[in-house]
């Protein structure tokens, strides 16, 4: 007889450890992606569109009290939420996107219950700010400058 001790069974792989590496290949992939556009003005102008969209959504016999303004507020916040769409998918009509953006938002103040009580109209001016203000990220400069060129022996002024 021996004393020798069963030998332990080989750990498992736990569930709740991620794959290696793909979620923060993920992470970095949707990082590196939302740095070549101007994302987070999207994502106001997108959201002070469905501030103005949703605020004057009502019961229908509410929004047939409401008249044009419920029609005039739903048409701006779509019309914003399609500018953030814009703004995200097609970074290099940012400058339209962004005036339209904000001129819609200002727009909403008049057509639509204080342009979602003020803070529809806020966002959706911001987001349209900083898209148009949006640079792409320049290269990285070069650590060493160039070598100037040499010139040609006697071709000098004396």
């Amino acid at each position: 007889m021996t004393t020798d001790q069963p030998p332990e069974p080989a750990p498992e792989a736990s569930a709740e450890a991620p794959a290696p590496g793909g979620v923060h290949r993920a992470r970095r992939a949707f990082r590196r992606w939302r740095r070549t556009r101007p994302f987070w003005a999207a994502v106001w102008t997108g959201l002070g569109g469905f501030v103005i969209f949703f605020l004057p959504m009502a019961p229908l016999g509410k929004i047939l009290q409401v008249g044009i303004g419920g029609i005039a507020g739903m048409a701006g916040g779509v019309l914003l939420m399609a500018m953030a769409l814009l703004i995200l998918l097609l970074p290099g009509q940012r400058h339209t996107a962004g005036v339209i953006a904000v001129i819609a938002g200002v727009a909403s103040f008049p057509l639509s219950n204080l342009g979602g009580l003020f803070v529809g109209m806020f966002l959706s001016v911001l987001g349209g700010s900083m898209a148009f203000a949006w640079l792409p990220e320049k290269p990285a400069k070069r650590r060493f400058p160039r070598r100037a060129t040499p010139t040609a022996v006697g071709s000098g002024s004396a």
